[in-house]
């Protein structure tokens, strides 16, 4: 290169610069080099701030979490956060992007129960390092990779519970149902006694409200989805008896109750139009004692569903935050992990937003038990709790599954062939890899 005829640009636009001198030369070497040691700093400087990406869900969980970041970030202030609030649908398309890709996108994601199979069978996720102990084992055992390794934090501890008016029941001579049979001659009782009370009311909308309400029921009779070697299994006979006696219920349930969902199953709670209902969840149920929404306060008892030829078998419906495999700040995204699940940040999370404890000594901590009377069973519910078939393809499963029980619910289809049908249905679904 000729040191005496070297052009400089500007990106102002000047016209170039001739630099004519060995001395101009060295004077711009020492400016270049200087330029160089001040970005060198400025990146040095920007590398040691702590920084964080969480794909979350919008709505209350979303609040709850924002909640959470803000307390962390006094514990660490150098941490910077940047929180996404994506609804349902978009966050399980980002993450799947992001995570099939090999994409560092994100250090922290919120994931639905139901999509853990198919993020830790392709191995998206790192193992977890927080302190899980104190955490109800139903749902440590969700947490667990395909290797064992604990590789999620439950954040949610969501399970369906059973809803019943205990002032109706005291009033006709009934106990409180410990089976789902009990729950149908107590519907017939109550219904017979007053014609403007429903004696059970229930989610009939297809898809997941259905399936969600129908499930305990099925459990309970002993009845698999899939079976052992990976074969839709609905069409059992006891998976004909349960979907028998679930239909059977229909008969003293408000009348459209097959396009109920959760609004009509809450209103009719807590306008007092109905003595049980077979599906309620952790933020339906505080409603219930507000004496400005609730025309039933301290009358609704709410525990875990009842059984049949075995015992309880409640749905769980959990949400977990786990570190993808390629989170760039990993180290960081555990250190948050572990705040998340420390006593008394859940405790802020349920006292502030509702949102149910992980830990099991929180269902017994005085305060909480204070403004939620039913966490002592809430907690029984949890440790009876039973998740929805470990396997990837669950929403097709959950939605062929759902169209066939609503058409038995409507009469369409007679209960023996709706899951017949839906079985098969299900293994073609299970076929495709």
């Amino acid at each position: 290169m000729d040191r005496e005829h070297v052009f400089t640009f500007s990106l102002s636009g000047a016209p170039p610069t001739i630099l004519r001198t060995g001395r101009d030369w060295e004077m711009m070497t020492k400016l270049i080099g200087r330029v160089a040691g001040l970005a060198a700093l400025l990146l040095a400087g920007t590398a040691q701030a702590d920084e964080l990406v969480i794909a979350g869900r919008d709505g209350v969980y979303g609040d709850a979490l924002a909640y959470a970041i803000d307390a962390y970030k006094k514990v660490s202030p150098d941490t910077e956060v940047e929180l996404l609030k994506l609804p349902y649908a978009s966050l399980y398309e980002k993450l799947v992007v992001s995570l099939r890709g090999g994409a560092d996108a994100y250090d922290v994601i919120v994931a639905d129960d139901t999509w853990m199979p198919e993020f830790t069978a392709n191995g998206w996720l790192k193992p977890v390092t927080a302190d899980l102990s104190g955490v109800i084992p139903s749902l440590t055992a969700l947490s667990k990779g395909t290797d064992g390794k604990v590789v999620a934090l439950p954040f949610a501890g969501n399970v369906e519970m059973f809803a019943w008016r205990t002032d109706l029941f005291q009033a006709a001579g009934l106990a409180a149902p410990k089976s789902w049979s009990d729950v149908v001659k107590a519907a017939e009782t109550l219904k017979a006694k007053d014609p403007n009370v429903a004696g059970v009311v229930f989610r009939g909308t297809k898809g997941n409200p259905i399936v969600t309400g129908f499930l305990p029921i099925f459990w309970a009779h002993g009845g698999e989805v899939i079976d052992g070697s990976g074969k839709a299994a609905l069409a059992s006979p006891a998976g004909v008896k349960a979907l028998q006696q679930f239909l059977a219920l229909k008969a003293y349930a408000p009348t459209g109750v097959e396009t109920y969902n959760a609004t009509e199953v809450r209103d009719a709670l807590q306008q007092g139009r109905a003595a049980m209902a077979i599906e309620v969840w952790p933020a339906w149920v505080p409603s219930l004692d507000e004496a400005d929404k609730s025309k039933v306060v301290g009358k609704v008892a709410i525990g875990p569903a009842p059984g049949e030829t075995k015992g309880p078998a409640p749905m769980l419906g959990i949400w977990q935050v786990a570190v993808p495999s390629g989170a760039p700040n990993a180290e960081g995204a555990q250190k948050f992990l572990a705040f998340l699940n420390g006593a008394e940040m859940q405790k802020e999370l349920a006292l502030r937003f509702g949102l149910p404890p992980t830990l099991t000594a929180l269902y017994a901590d005085k305060d909480l038990v204070a403004k939620y009377r039913w966490y002592p069973d809430q907690l029984k519910a949890l440790e009876a709790g039973v998740s929805r078939p470990r396997i990837k393809q669950w929403p097709q499963v959950e939605s062929i599954l759902g169209d066939y029980l609503q058409l038995a619910l409507v009469g369409q289809v007679a209960p023996e062939e709706a899951l017949k049908k839906a079985s098969a249905d299900i293994d073609t679904a299970l076929a495709k890899k």
